[in-house]
């Protein structure tokens, strides 16, 4: 391939979904939602009858349909990878696995520097399923944008120093506040290996990444800023190169949104605790906006639903760039139909 062939733009390149990433004008204000591709499909569920989760994240044709499944139904303006954020975990090794009605549970949880030997690089081999599957999807999915995700440092930590889902985070915040050596070599290692999934989808073919600290809200500023901000700022430089835009979002992170930003985000996801305009001042300038409607805001009826996400337009006006979405992931137990009515309502309110 010459050159001048590889600086041709991606189909991808134009969307409304990368134009608002990169804050120009876009024909309307773009929609996608997290946990679009799951549950709340009946299709999904269908696909992945008798299949465990982890299996159903390696299979590269099953993984290519239910990445698929929201976009035709919903017309969603970008396609989320369809994973979970400790597959990077599994395919090194980690003895792991999703339980049903619990979440990710870790055999031999990380609490002694010698428990850090679980933790080696991850290689494209390692899973090589990705790349197969990110192949098919470009295919299928032609201008529209794929994102490529992973979860952050600091959540994948405390699944592995806690042993599974956490409230309260005591084992993690104990080895952060007790052992900080430990504790940033754990996020270090953790960050090296984030770092080498997103670049793995990266050269795929997606077109943006998402960076998941699902449990960051647990965290004061300060320790944020000094035991978790430079691990993800790590993954973020390692992917800047590519160009593609970077997007962190965190759960109720609104202390913490400034210096999210400032770890290497391009676009800013904000929960439906903050209004976007607030959000926007805490930030500062040169930053998208993605979200923020309540999720649950949607088992309301559509008079509620389109006035609610009104005041999310509203409150997104004046941003330099702005990707509706919701302020955490679709329920399961949401009519999908909801989020079909959703996502045209935003298309015909913000049209250009």
């Amino acid at each position: 391939m010459s050159a001048n062939e590889t600086q041709q733009p991606s189909p991808t390149h134009d969307s409304a979904f990368l134009k608002a990433c990169r804050r120009e004008p876009v024909p309307h204000t773009p929609v996608w939602f997290m946990r679009q591709a799951g549950r709340s499909l009946p299709e999904y569920r269908k696909v992945r009858e008798g299949v465990p989760m982890l299996e159903s994240c390696m299979r590269p044709e099953l993984v290519t349909e239910i990445t698929l499944q929201p976009v035709r139904r919903h017309n969603v303006d970008a396609a989320i990878y369809y994973s979970d954020i400790v597959v990077p975990l599994k395919a090194i090794g980690v003895d792991l696995d999703i339980k049903p009605g619990v979440g990710p549970v870790v055999a031999h949880p990380i609490r002694t520097r010698a428990d850090l030997a679980q933790l080696r690089d991850l290689t494209p081999e390692d899973v090589s399923y990705v790349t197969e599957a990110i192949g098919l999807l470009t295919r299928e999915l032609g201008a529209t944008p794929l994102i490529g995700f992973a979860g952050a440092p600091f959540t994948l930590a405390s699944y592995l120093v806690e042993g599974g889902p956490s409230r309260t985070y005591e084992n993690a915040k104990a080895m952060m506040y007790g052992d900080p050596g430990l504790w940033a070599d754990l996020l270090d290692r953790l960050a090296d290996i984030t770092a080498a999934f997103l670049k793995v989808q990266i050269e795929a073919g997606a077109s943006a990444i998402q960076l998941f600290d699902s449990w960051v809200g647990a965290l004061a500023p300060a320790d944020y800023k000094r035991s978790v901000m430079p691990a993800s700022a790590k993954v973020f430089e390692a992917v800047a190169g590519y160009g593609v835009p970077r997007i962190h979002f965190g759960v109720g992170s609104g202390e913490l949104l400034r210096l999210m930003s400032e770890a290497g985000a391009d676009v800013v996801g904000v929960d439906w605790r903050v209004p976007l305009d607030e959000a926007a001042r805490r930030i500062g300038p040169g930053k998208a906006l993605q979200g923020n409607l309540d999720p649950t805001v949607l088992f309301a009826p559509t008079e509620t639903v389109e006035e609610k996400t009104r005041e999310v337009l509203d409150a997104a006006a004046g941003l330099e760039g702005h990707v509706f979405n919701l302020g955490h992931g679709v329920t399961p137990s949401i009519d999908p139909d909801a989020l079909t009515r959703l996502a045209e309502y935003v298309h015909t309110q913000t049209e250009r």
